[in-house]
């Protein structure tokens, strides 16, 4: 074949490429030879000489292709109902196909003319408005197609929707169909293929010929399926029929739809039998969360999840219940080790419900908030708002439970479990503060008394508290840890400057003290008592203090004797024992190395202990059998003695005071601690937020504060209020806050008045103006007005 341009007789050559394209679009048969005769003659009449005849082949070809789709269209308007669809089908499949070899056919007038005259997408997007697409040039391809979509499917749409319905409708009555699945899905697909060369507009024709009546008929038909249910079942039997009938049309449209229609149709049925009987529904929401009916719950939440707004009532009875049980497990615990019973009644009621959760709502976030708002509701509930939470105590003295040496029947491995589980109760607690206060109080007896079980498993705890509050949450924490650190540090020393002062032996007693940092330490100096050390500890005291002054000059020592204990040797009876005992106790015991009895006025004067601590040590010491008095009352004139008959099965064992007292006062004392910890707080947020802010809504002031506050405990706004109307500020060297009221377009303001107003005032004709002054009152709301007027702009 010459590729050279030649004259060509039209007529001659299109003759012979009717019958090709005939048989082309009917799926006939053609020799690989005369394909490759009509390919050139294509070629041919393109390049023609010497005027191409590129255009009237286009317009044959296009007349041609219209009349066999006539023909064809009029062969399938003489079907049934029933035969409309098989002979449809069979007509688009083969010629569809036909198109595509078609356009392999024509593809050198595709490439070389057609495609040159087209618009590109460019043009579709930012070209005028004027632009004709009826004189837009179709690839011989997208020709058939186009001829097939309007001369074939707009005349027979509506009696192809009708049937196309009605074979969708018995499939879903389970009634027998006409067509087959094939032929009704490949007709449904037919009016998007047809439209596949239109790149943006691939589904208009198939959504606005049969998507929208399918949508329509589908509503219908579950409107009436939701009605004739109700009737006849429970909610619960209704939504396992809901969730088959799901099933049932999701398959449905993946059998016969294309997969933009898959959810559409999903939808309908869910708005017409759930979003449409939303308060039948949620009429039995609370029996089924009450009953913890989990089959009932997950069908639930599957069919309401998709609705707006449909989980609402859901998530609320999920949060109820969680909080009703939670109450329920913590409010009536009784007997010993209440806070164990109550972490782990909380720990077990949270896995309970987050299990749930996690496996009949799938881990929904909205019912995660139910979790985390409900257990907040009982781990800080109160059953009256006078009496404080007892929640962070109890949290923390089951901590100090697990830690201490006393622990048993727990491995290392297992207190770190049941630690990290703790919190988890921790994380809910509004005020982390008093826990605080409580766990380093614990900490700090089990690090003095040395009953921590695990160095290692403290460390860790507190590392927890670190990632849950932060750094500055545990700072405390960290420091006792060094100081004990440097303590060990500082007796190994201490012992090497006896050996090198050859006072070894001197002591009589093995000697070892915690230096402790007063800042670092809940300890206090309000527990301190007079105190006179024995003589048998006097000279390791003064030899200490020598020892610590000659090292680090300028520091004070304060001995806090109520903190110390020892191990005594008692030897008085038939057995030796060797006893663990608080100083206070050691002091008494030795009084009574010479003598077997004395009376409650020689000891006291001996000891110079207070009432108080001298009544609560000896009676610990009378409890324990050590000691005997002839009567219960203690009295100045009682006398106690050295029970010489004493017998334990144990040698080794260790004097306590009474608990549940020392445990009352001692939390009495934390919650009056955090009282006044949390006063200072609120008041350096209130100077922090009004040096930055300078002018603020006394609302404004009061939200911000809270804010600032919330991750550590939650204040009360009576209290925040008082800490404004007090004007106390701490640390404040060239400021003192004055809360002035100004009334001006209802806007109550607070501001900082600098000291150096009393400069300015006293430079005019007042020459002293104290600042509880009225004078100075009326003059700082002047300086308010002043600043206010220059801050116009600013937005309160």
């Amino acid at each position: 074949m010459s590729l050279k341009p030649r004259a060509v007789n039209f007529e001659e050559v299109w003759g012979d490429l009717v019958e090709t394209v005939q048989q082309v679009v009917t799926m006939g048969s053609i020799k690989r030879s005369v394909w490759n005769t009509r390919f050139s003659d294509v070629y041919s009449l393109c390049v023609a000489f010497p005027e191409p005849l590129a255009e009237r082949l286009y317009t044959e070809t296009k007349k041609l292709l219209e009349n066999h789709v006539r023909q064809l269209y009029f062969e399938v308007e003489e079907q049934s109902e029933e035969n409309l669809l098989a002979e449809y089908h069979r007509f688009w499949i083969q010629f569809s196909k036909g198109t595509q070899y078609l356009n392999h056919l024509y593809s050198y007038l595709n490439s070389q003319h057609i495609q040159k005259q087209k618009f590109s997408d460019a043009d579709l997007t930012y070209g005028s408005m004027q632009m004709d697409m009826s004189e837009q040039l179709l690839e011989i391809g997208e020709l058939g197609l186009e001829i097939w979509q309007r001369e074939m499917i707009r005349p027979l749409q509506k009696r192809l929707v009708g049937v196309l319905l009605m074979g969708i409708q018995q499939d879903r009555t389970a009634t027998a169909t006409d067509a087959p699945t094939s032929t009704i899905r490949g007709v449904i697909h037919s009016f998007v293929d047809v439209n596949m060369y239109k790149k943006k507009s691939t589904l208009q024709l198939y959504e606005s010929i049969f998507e929208g009546a399918l949508l329509r008929e589908t509503g219908s038909f579950y409107r009436k399926e939701a009605s004739a249910l109700l009737q006849d079942c429970n909610v619960s039997q209704y939504m396992e029929c809901v969730i088959a009938r799901l099933a049932e049309e999701e398959l449905r449209a993946t059998k016969f739809l294309p997969p933009s229609s898959h959810q559409r149709v999903v939808k309908e049925v869910q708005d017409r039998m759930v979003a449409d009987h939303l308060a039948t529904v949620h009429a039995e929401t609370g029996s089924m969360v009450s009953a913890e009916r989990t089959r009932d719950l997950s069908n639930m939440y599957t069919l309401l999840r998709p609705v707006p707004n449909g989980l609402t009532v859901l998530v609320h009875h999920v949060k109820d219940h969680i909080k009703q049980q939670g109450l329920q497990a913590v409010t009536s615990l009784k007997g010993d080790n209440i806070p164990a019973q109550f972490v782990e009644s909380l720990l077990e009621v949270h896995k309970k419900y987050r299990t749930m959760i996690m496996d009949v709502f799938h881990n929904d976030q909205q019912f995660v908030g139910a979790l985390d708002k409900a257990f907040e509701s009982v781990v800080n509930h109160r059953g009256n708002t006078k009496v404080v939470c007892r929640s962070p105590e109890l949290l923390a003295r089951y901590c100090d439970t697990l830690l201490k040496k006393s622990t048993k029947g727990l491995n290392e491995s297992e207190v770190d479990d049941k630690l990290g589980h703790s919190i988890t109760i921790f994380k809910y607690i509004d005020d982390k503060d008093v826990f605080q206060k409580f766990y380093a109080r614990m900490l700090a007896k089990r690090l003095i008394q040395q009953q921590s079980q695990s160095m290692d498993s403290e460390e860790a705890m507190i590392n927890k508290l670190k990632q849950a509050c932060g750094y500055e949450y545990t700072s405390k924490l960290h420091r006792m840890f060094t100081d004990m650190s440097v303590s060990s540090d500082l007796n190994q020393k201490f012992n090497e400057f006896l050996k090198s002062k050859g006072k070894t032996h001197e002591l009589g007693i093995n000697f070892s003290i915690n230096v402790l940092q007063a800042g670092a330490w809940p300890l206090g100096q309000t527990s301190i008592t007079p105190f006179a050390v024995p003589q048998e500890l006097e000279k390791s005291v003064q030899t200490f203090e020598t020892f610590y002054h000659s090292h680090f000059s300028g520091r004070k020592l304060t001995w806090l004797h109520h903190l110390c204990q020892g191990e005594l040797k008692v030897s008085h009876s038939k057995r030796t024992y060797l006893i663990t005992m608080s100083t206070f106790q050691m002091a008494m015991l030795l009084m009574f190395e010479k003598v077997d009895s004395l009376t409650c006025n020689e000891l006291q004067t001996h000891t110079h202990l207070n009432d108080e601590q001298f009544n609560k040590f000896l009676q610990s010491l009378l409890d324990s059998k050590l000691l005997m008095t002839d009567g219960e009352e203690l009295r100045g004139e009682t006398v106690v003695r050295l029970n010489t008959d004493y017998s334990n099965k144990r040698t080794k064992f260790k004097i306590s005071v009474a608990p549940q007292r020392e445990q009352q006062h001692e939390a009495e004392q934390t919650h009056s601690a955090v009282e006044e910890d949390r006063k200072l707080y609120l008041q350096a947020a209130i100077v922090r937020i009004m040096k930055a802010r300078k002018l603020l809504k006394h609302t404004m002031l009061i939200q911000e504060v809270i804010s600032q506050s919330r991750a550590r405990f939650a204040p009360q706004i009576p209290m925040i209020k008082k800490c404004i109307e007090q004007g106390s500020v701490v640390g404040l060297q060239d400021e003192e806050w004055a809360s002035v009221a100004y009334q001006a377009e209802k806007i109550h303001l607070f501001a900082l008045i600098p000291l150096s107003l009393d400069y300015a005032l006293s430079s005019t004709q007042f020459s002293v103006i104290p600042r509880e002054s009225k004078t100075c009152a009326q003059l700082a709301t002047v300086f308010v007005k002043n600043l206010i007027s220059s801050t116009q702009s600013t937005s309160f």
